[in-house]
């Protein structure tokens, strides 16, 4: 029997989620942060976009437009970005480590992380989840999913670029070398 593609994406999350709040306890301890309400601001709107992308009924009337034709295809493609997406922020939030944090903060004995997936961007954990919510909003189909991907681009993109300026705070030039060298979201282009 063919499981429908949101429930399949659904799990991938859940799956994701049930993973990052387990590795949250292992963190290292905080020894610096920038983390004002801007910050809680943006990741209230991921919040938000993901909860808009996993609740597409309640938005029928506001967005019901299908942006994808329903059928194989479009359910394929869309798990298989679901699929790439949740990888790659996974494989960055294990090569992180301890040293990751939700907010804007630096561990005690932080380091500048430039291999796996942080040697092709800079900022692979908001890649990963941007490709997998828009993978999700193909697999789902509906106008709202690319509503929800806007927001949580923006977030994200929003994000990195405080992010950055705290590292560079942080690491001066060792982090403007690898700003020179690695690029912050797509790798090789932007």
């Amino acid at each position: 029997m063919w499981t429908r593609p949101t429930e399949i994406v659904g799990l991938m999350w859940l799956a994701i989620f049930i993973i990052w709040i387990i590795s949250r306890f292992t963190v290292k301890d905080t020894v610096s942060s920038q983390s004002g309400p801007q910050v809680r601001i943006l990741l209230w709107g991921v919040l938000l976009g993901w909860f808009m992308l996993f609740s597409p009924g309640l938005w029928l009337g506001f967005i019901p437009t299908r942006f994808v034709p329903d059928g194989p295809a479009a359910s394929c493609t869309g798990i298989a970005l679901t699929a790439l997406g949740l990888g790659f922020a996974l494989w960055a939030r294990f090569t992180i480590g301890r040293n990751w944090g939700a907010l804007i903060t630096v561990q005690k004995g932080h380091k500048v992380v430039r291999s796996g997936p942080y040697a092709l961007v800079r900022h692979p954990i908001y890649s990963g989840f941007i490709v997998a919510t828009l993978g999700t909003a193909i697999a789902h189909g509906d106008a709202a999913g690319l509503v929800a991907t806007a927001l949580v681009t923006i977030c994200w993109v929003y994000k990195a670029r405080l992010e950055e300026s705290f590292m560079i705070e942080q690491f001066g030039a060792e982090y403007e070398e690898y700003r020179r060298h690695v690029k912050r979201l797509i790798p090789g282009v932007w």
